[in-house]
């Protein structure tokens, strides 16, 4: 073992001194383009989902018809990352970290750019979108796959939860910023939300080309795992196109789960993705390092990271969908602004994330990330069980705690797992481990959406035409059941999350004839904002309970891995006593 590692450092150079010739220490160098690649990268898929309703206004499509565009806008992003994360980080091992990173910056400025100039609308202009984002996605998963293992190489073991911790802030921070700027330039022109990223994208391409540097321990020169690649590729790809098109209609009903194409699609990606495991437990240089996972501390807290994620994936797009469709219409906010506030409102989780994120990572340097992390995930249990018992019209103080009490509980977990796992692996390996790290997470957000989508949707789909009769029924108004049944239960989903209120929409193509002959008063209490959203809820509220029990189930199983990880473990300490042991039974020649 060489005095690098002995002390902490992982190369040539130590990651304490001069970093540059400008009095500057290079850990610091290395955190502020991680936190570039960060901020950009949040801001980047909060202003998007923000912004969904001035992008779908802006090339003129309806979001009634057009459920497919949001939901590859939204996971089209995710599923490249999760594709892409594992072969980067294995390449970042062989070729080095930051020359991907870089790149990373460089590929995604390039998406941001093409982006701002879509030059179609309609549904061309959607398939553009969605095209640009891919682009995007490419670069993020770059910079993703190496953002932790940078970290790890440049700070001391007694600092590596406190990097993750700041770099945590500067997500959640980030996510908070896209919400806000959304908000702001989307009244202006849509396009601004996509030029935003590209002053993030230069400074970072700038300032990781001139001052970071290749300080990590290289994995030796191998051939390229071409097989794992191949079927791992096709493997996650092929799931996850299957997960996104069962979310989808299909013939007359309101989910794509009976189509044989999905059904296939999931089979056979279930099947190579059991086939890529076996493949790597085979071949000579893996780009999945299964034996990783005989380490504890690596295997415990990547199922417990693997949970918590599950968790939390779809449970931020049930919140926006709760806000916006239903508590702030309800609350005397019209829909074009729901969007905005929803990201105001949701501003407690922000904040305990903030707070929590570098105390946890500081404390977990310091007495170890077990019971730090573990205490994290019973806070989100508890934080969802709360969530599940308030109604639909909500006292927003109630709602506030749970949010606030749910972003210190994953605080208290986010910077402590991801160290454990970074700290557990050896140096040359780092590149692999924070790819397989990221890949699981994204792997588990994309899975949790779909699973929580399936939920909420199949229930709406059950409670929505009887709660749609039964309402209009209240107000004297049960000949527009005909009219007002045409509403698609995913079309009301989602036209509340987009800003729109379906109601109005539907009447727009009603001959005004018809629309003459219904009382004024009754045409101002459909349109107004507390019929739809009171109708939405009580189809909506059952399954979004169901939704949080899970989301409390995935976090206890998640404590309990946490639980079981052990005590601390990292990889430099754990050789040096071998070493240490081995001199004092074996001194060897005397001096």
């Amino acid at each position: 073992m060489s005095n690098n590692v002995s002390k902490g450092g992982n190369s040539p150079l130590n990651p304490s001194e001069d970093g540059g010739g400008h009095g500057l220490q290079y850990k610091w160098i290395a955190l502020s383009n991680v936190i570039i690649a960060s901020l950009m990268g949040m801001i980047n898929g909060s202003i998007t989902l923000i912004s969904l309703p001035a992008i779908f206004n802006g090339i003129h499509i309806d979001p009634l018809t057009s459920f497919q565009y949001l939901l590859w806008i939204l996971m089209g992003y995710g599923l490249v990352t999760a594709t892409l994360l594992l072969s980067f980080g294995r390449l970042s091992d062989m070729y080095g970290r930051v020359k991907l990173f870089k790149l990373g910056f460089l590929i995604f400025t390039i998406g941001s750019i093409l982006l701002y100039l879509t030059p179609s609308t309609g549904d061309a202009g959607a398939m553009e979108i969605i095209l640009f984002r891919i682009v995007q996605a490419v670069g993020s998963a770059l910079t993703m796959a190496n953002s932790s293992a940078i970290l790890t190489d440049a700070f001391p073991v007694s600092e590596r939860g406190k990097a993750l911790g700041i770099n945590m802030v500067a997500l959640m921070s980030g996510q908070f910023i896209g919400l806000l700027l959304g908000g702001i330039l989307a009244v202006f022109n849509w396009r601004y939300i996509f030029l935003v990223s590209v002053p993030f994208g230069i400074l970072g391409t700038v300032w990781s080309t001139f001052k970071l540097k290749e300080i990590s321990l290289r994995a030796p020169k191998t051939k390229l795992d071409i097989w794992g690649n191949v079927i791992f590729v096709s493997g996650i790809t092929t799931l996850l196109l299957g997960v996104t098109y069962g979310l989808m209609p299909y013939g007359s009903d309101a989910m794509g789960w009976n189509n044989p194409w999905v059904i296939m699609a999931m089979i056979g990606g279930f099947v190579l993705l059991t086939l890529f495991l076996v493949v790597e437990s085979k071949v000579e240089n893996p780009m999945f390092r299964l034996d990783l996972f005989k380490i504890k501390m690596f295997a415990y807290a990547n199922l417990a990271g693997f949970l918590s994620s599950l968790s939390r994936g779809g449970m931020m797009f049930m919140l926006i969908l709760l806000l916006q469709g239903i508590w702030l219409p309800l609350h005397g906010y019209s829909y074009e602004s729901t969007p905005f506030w929803a990201g105001v409102y949701m501003l407690p989780l922000t904040i305990g994330v903030i707070i929590m994120g570098p105390i946890s990572g500081t404390l977990s340097d310091k007495y170890g990330p077990r019971w730090i992390a573990t205490l994290g995930m019973v806070m989100n249990m508890v934080g969802f069980l709360i969530l599940a018992e308030l109604p639909y019209n909500f006292n927003y103080l109630e709602f506030a705690f749970a949010l606030f009490f749910m972003g210190l509980g994953g605080g208290m977990f986010g910077s402590p797992n991801s160290a454990s796992i970074m700290n557990s692996v050896p140096p040359q390996e780092r590149g692999v481990a924070s790819g397989m790290l990221t890949t699981i997470m994204n792997t588990a957000f994309t899975a949790s959406m779909a699973i929580f989508f399936t939920i909420v949707i199949v229930g709406i789909t059950q409670r929505f035409p009887d709660a749609l009769a039964s309402s209009l029924a209240s107000i004297g108004a049960v000949q527009l059941t005909p009219i007002l049944s045409n509403i698609p239960p995913t079309g009301a989903l989602f036209s509340a999350f987009l800003g729109y209120n379906p109601v109005e929409t539907i009447l727009s193509s009603v001959p005004s004839s018809v629309v003459s002959q219904i009382p004024t008063s009754t045409l101002t209490t459909l349109t107004g904002t507390s019929w739809f959203p009171s109708t939405l809820a009580e189809a909506f509220m059952p399954s979004l309970r169901v939704s949080f029990y899970i989301g409390a189930l995935f976090c206890a199983i998640a404590a309990i891995l946490s639980a079981l990880r052990g005590e601390r473990y990292i990889y430099e300490v754990e050789i040096n006593k071998v070493s240490s042991d081995d001199e004092i039974n074996d001194p060897g020649e005397s001096p």
